[in-house]
C-alpha cells in the first residue's frame, strides 16, 4: 500500500520537473516570425475625392439614339462614378453602378446612396475594369433606393475605404433611371410629351 503514494509521488516530481529540461524563450523566435510575410488585409482608406465642378454626362454608345450610360467627374479629370441601365424598359431593367476607386481582390460591401429623402444601399463587388480592380453591381432599376438621385438636391455615394462622393444635383441621373424603368427616356423626363 505505501507504494502506490510513492509512485503518485514520482510521478507528481516528474511531470513538474518536464518543463524545466525546456530552454527558456528567446528572441531567436521574434527573429523567425519577422521573416514571415504579414496577413493580407483591406487596403488603407481612401480620402474622399473633391468634387467641386464636377458634372454628370452621357458616355457610351446609343441605344435607340438614346445614351443609357452617363458618367460623374470632373471634365478632364478621371471618372468617379457610371451609371448605366441594362435591359431598358424590360423586367429585367437594371442599374449597374461603377465607383471607380480601387478595389480589394475578391472585396464585397454596400454602396450607400443617400440623398432627396431616400437612402439606397446597393451591394458592390471588386470587379476588373480595363485592367484595375473597382466597385461595381447591378440593382433593379425599380428600386426606391434610386429615388436618391431625384430632386435638385446634392446626393452622396460611400462605398467603405473607397470615401463619400458628392453628387452635384443634375436632372440627368433620374432622368436616366425613369428612362430604364420605363417611365421615359433620358433626354425627356418622365411624364412630358
Amino acid at each position: 500500500m505505501r507504494s502506490k503514494p510513492i509512485l503518485a509521488a514520482a510521478v507528481l516530481i516528474a511531470a513538474l520537473a518536464l518543463p524545466a529540461c525546456k530552454p527558456p524563450p528567446t528572441d531567436a523566435a521574434v527573429a523567425r516570425a519577422d521573416g514571415m510575410p504579414l496577413p493580407a488585409g483591406p487596403s488603407v482608406p481612401l480620402p474622399s475625392p473633391d468634387t467641386t465642378g464636377a458634372v454628370w454626362a452621357a458616355s457610351g454608345g446609343p441605344v435607340s439614339d438614346a445614351p443609357m450610360r452617363l458618367v460623374y467627374g470632373i471634365p478632364g479629370e478621371p471618372v468617379l462614378l457610371a451609371l448605366e441601365c441594362l435591359e431598358p424598359g424590360t423586367p429585367d431593367a437594371r442599374l449597374r453602378i461603377s465607383r471607380q476607386s480601387p478595389a480589394d481582390k475578391g472585396a464585397g460591401a454596400l454602396l450607400a446612396l443617400i440623398g432627396n429623402g431616400y437612402i439606397g444601399r446597393f451591394p458592390v463587388d471588386s470587379t476588373e475594369l480595363g485592367g484595375r480592380l473597382m466597385w461595381q453591381g447591378e440593382v433593379p432599376a425599380d428600386a426606391q433606393g434610386w429615388n436618391a438621385l431625384i430632386g435638385q438636391r446634392e446626393a452622396t455615394a460611400t462605398v467603405p475605404g473607397a470615401g463619400l462622393v458628392r453628387l452635384n444635383p443634375s436632372p440627368l441621373p433620374m432622368q436616366l433611371v425613369e428612362a430604364c424603368r420605363g417611365n421615359g427616356s433620358p433626354d425627356q423626363p418622365a411624364g412630358r410629351a
